[in-house]
């Protein structure tokens, strides 16, 4: 939501009335704070579809960035200033506009520089929208989306490209989802910039016959996006809203987009099950673990929607990944209580999950999954290839799963040991805070 400003007006009586008088003008320091707290709002909320829109209108992925910096730095200089302006989200557009104007005109290299500035100026000059041009710029994000996963882009570097500019995710966060150094993540994602600047590819959604192409990691992006949302790698909170907000806000426009896609309704639905939880996965006391949670907190609306796109999905008949999370997450859901958890069946939906598609965070939750289908140790034996593999030697969940099977097995001691690793691989401070509680129960023990 846009932070706007309101006006009061105020109406003579019948019998005049002598005026009131004028309120003392704010502090400066307090005027300073409201405008970096509008400022910082803004940035919050609106950076995604401001950004995504400065990237259609400037055809250059780098230049929208610099400018949108640039008109944020001036915002915090001249709002305390000047006072708030009536539209913050607006004024940062337009001011991101003239940056990118003004940043063209010095740069003499760009090949198609003219091009650029025409259309920049046109915008910038055109008080409103031209009959028939789309304003809305929720599209705007969608068709984000789909420049970065172009395939003439490396997969890898299409999501990180996305996650950096739509998720807003710092190149250190995306480098521990892909489990590779900062800086080999930092040129993979310079390189996507450059290339989608150099091939002039095009920023919009592509014809149906291209979608396909495409889709696979378009999902992937907004799947990724809602995690870092649903589970932060890195501070204070637990969880970003904004993002999981985003990332079903997308979801729903995909569907639109692509209703007979199964695939994208099973994302869907994944994202709303989860998300139907948020409220209730921490408390005063931290994290709260899906056995613990109080689910009359639960979002049962948002429940039944995720529900009803998993059928959706299901009747079409294309079986797929994000389907199969939607079942798991369902079955968690759908038990009457932590005790009634179907745990055969959700390990062997996990079993066909990592068939279909293999990964360390499938091989993890399914040991852990058969864990408590079958026993501890069952689950151990599953986990002993991870725990050898030295690509997942700073793989936090990793060791936290074994740390929970080595508890449950009676072998306190090496359990304390994983518990102390996953602790030290923790970027976030509920998961840290609640992994060193558990260590700390084991010792009472």
């Amino acid at each position: 939501m846009t932070a706007r400003s309101t006006e009061a007006a105020t109406h003579a009586a019948a019998a005049p009335e002598p005026a009131a008088p004028e309120p003392a003008a704010p502090e400066p320091a307090t005027r300073e704070t409201a405008a970096r707290e509008a400022a910082a709002q803004v940035f919050r909320e609106e950076r995604v579809a401001i950004l995504a829109t400065l990237i259609r209108q400037a055809g250059d992925f780098q230049l929208a960035e610099d400018a949108f910096q640039d008109a944020f730095e001036a915002a915090l200089a001249a709002w305390p200033r000047d006072g708030l302006p009536r539209n913050p989200s607006a004024w940062i557009t337009v001011a991101a506009q003239r940056r990118a104007i003004d940043r063209l005109r010095r740069n003499r290299t760009m090949s198609d520089r003219a091009a650029r500035l025409a259309e920049l100026i046109r915008l910038q000059e055109q008080e409103h929208p031209a009959p028939g041009e789309p304003s809305a710029i929720d599209d705007d994000r969608l068709r984000l989306i789909f420049t970065c996963c172009h395939p003439a882009l490396d997969p890898s570097a299409q999501v990180a490209l996305t996650l950096r500019t739509l998720g807003g995710l710092t190149t250190a966060e995306i480098a521990r989802a892909f489990l590779v150094a900062e800086p080999t993540m930092g040129k993979r994602i310079t390189r996507a910039k450059n290339k989608i600047a150099n091939a002039h590819i095009r920023y919009q959604v592509p014809a149906d016959a291209d979608l396909p192409a495409r889709l696979r990691g378009v999902l992937r992006v907004v799947y990724l996006v809602f995690n870092e949302g649903y589970a932060a790698s890195g501070g204070d909170q637990l969880t970003r809203g904004e993002l999981c907000t985003e990332a079903v806000r997308l979801g729903q426009l995909l569907v639109e987009l692509m209703p007979e896609q199964a695939e994208v309704w099973g994302l869907l639905a994944l994202m709303l099950l989860h998300d139907a939880r948020r409220a209730a996965r921490t408390g005063s006391d931290g994290y709260i673990a899906l056995g613990d949670q109080d689910r009359a907190l639960w979002d049962h609306a948002r429940i039944a929607d995720g529900l009803r796109a998993l059928e959706k999905a299901v009747r079409l008949r294309q079986p797929g990944q994000y389907q199969l999370q939607a079942a798991i997450t369902a079955l968690h859901i759908q038990a009457a209580d932590p005790d009634a958890t179907d745990w055969r069946q959700i390990a062997e939906l996990y079993g066909a999950l990592g068939r279909l598609s293999p990964s360390a965070v499938v091989a993890v939750n399914h040991a852990a999954a058969v864990g408590f289908a079958e026993g501890p140790r069952a689950g151990l034996d599953l986990l002993g290839p991870l725990l050898a593999d030295p690509a997942l030697q700073h793989y936090q969940p990793l060791y936290a799963t074994y740390a929970d099977l080595l508890s449950r097995a009676g072998d306190q001691a090496a359990a304390a040991d994983a518990y102390r690793r996953a602790v030290s691989l923790t970027q976030n401070t509920v998961e840290r805070t609640e992994l060193a509680r558990r260590l700390d129960t084991l010792a009472e023990h």
